[in-house]
């Protein structure tokens, strides 16, 4: 019998990219962190399609999320005389994503983006709907634009390297998407213990289950104006974290403070009971967030004041009804801060 060979890291990139851009040529955007891992691979896997590659490399974290880096980025695209007819591809986390996506957006009024996620957060939910955004110093993703990716391109294998802290931030949008639209992945999220990810049909089926609510909110609400929103449950509280902790607190720790913050809120306005709030904690707890604002409620509100989702004197929440039902409900800023 023949002996089992391992499957090619990217082994389907190269074609896949460029059955969406034709013979394009790819600037690859990536991280310090990703870079010695997996851009070999990717840019191999895009030659040998045809597809010539240029790199470039960005700093690591939230602090890629500049307009330095982003000026920087277009002057590269424009040193190396990317065209219309050209692409970038993202191969990172949420941050690259994010970046790059905006590049993309913007760079000769817009050029095509490829996303390969390299961080479970990143394949569950920034890689998709073509959010794009870098951030201001008054806060998280307020310069952006709506710029939908040509191709989403999830290759397993990478999330094995992933370390602890950064795989759990993914569960958190994971236990997300299970508070606002399914509690069976709910129960899933809560209960899940990593294995290898490549041979594990338990993960593939939640990344597709939350592809799923994604995608088809995206659908209903392309620009977010309605019911997508709601996949910002715990990011109101959770992006003043962020900001408030000078970006030390990632995305997905600072989702889940943000989603048990807003359910004790919900409780105690009698807008959903304590059983909700306790079982959100215990999926929280269980998969070792740690939960609790650790910044004073003046300070929180200061930054909500501020956030995007604000229309006028009035913002929108999102509230949990149960597990697995959330609405929106749009409040005077004010009430914010006795609510908080």
């Amino acid at each position: 019998m023949p002996e089992k060979t391992e499957r090619k890291i990217f082994a389907g990139l190269g074609e896949a990219v460029r059955e969406k851009t034709g013979p394009a040529r790819i600037a690859v955007v990536t991280d310090e962190n990703v870079a010695p891992l997996y851009l070999d691979a990717c840019r191999e896997a895009l030659e040998s399609a045809g597809l010539p590659t240029e790199a470039i490399v960005i700093t690591t974290g939230e602090a890629a999320k500049s307009g330095a880096v982003y000026l920087d980025v277009m002057d590269k695209l424009a040193h190396i005389q990317m065209t219309r007819t050209d692409a970038v591809l993202a191969l990172g986390g949420g941050v690259t994503g994010d970046l790059a996506g905006f590049v993309a957006a913007t760079y000769l009024r817009g050029i095509p983006i490829v996303q390969v996620p390299t961080t479970l957060l990143a394949m569950v939910d920034s890689s998709i709907g073509g959010k794009t955004a870098i951030n201001l110093p008054a806060g998280k993703n307020l310069c952006g634009a709506f710029h939908l990716p040509c191709l989403i391109y999830r290759e397993l294998q990478v999330l094995d390297t992933l370390p602890e802290d950064v795989f759990r931030d993914g569960l958190a949008e994971i236990l997300k998407y299970g508070m606002i639209a399914d509690a069976e992945l709910f129960r899933q999220g809560a209960g899940y213990q990593r294995r290898p990810a490549a041979e594990d049909p338990e993960l593939q089926a939640i990344i597709r289950r939350c592809v799923e609510i994604k995608e088809g909110l995206t659908r209903e609400d392309p620009l977010d104006t309605g019911c997508r929103q709601l996949l910002n449950f715990g990011h109101t509280i959770g992006h003043a974290i962020e900001k408030l902790s000078n970006y030390t607190i990632p995305h997905g720790a600072a989702v889940a403070r943000g989603m048990e913050a807003v359910t004790a809120i919900a409780v105690r306005q009698g807008w959903c009971d304590g059983e909700t709030l306790a079982g959100l904690r215990a999926a929280l707890l269980g998969q070792s967030f740690r939960l609790g604002v650790p910044f004073p409620a003046e300070a929180v509100y200061a930054v909500l004041a501020g956030d995007k989702k604000r229309k006028g004197d009035m913002i929108d929440l999102v509230i949990p009804e149960r597990i697995g039902s959330c609405v929106l409900r749009r409040l005077p800023v004010a009430d914010l801060r006795s609510l908080l």
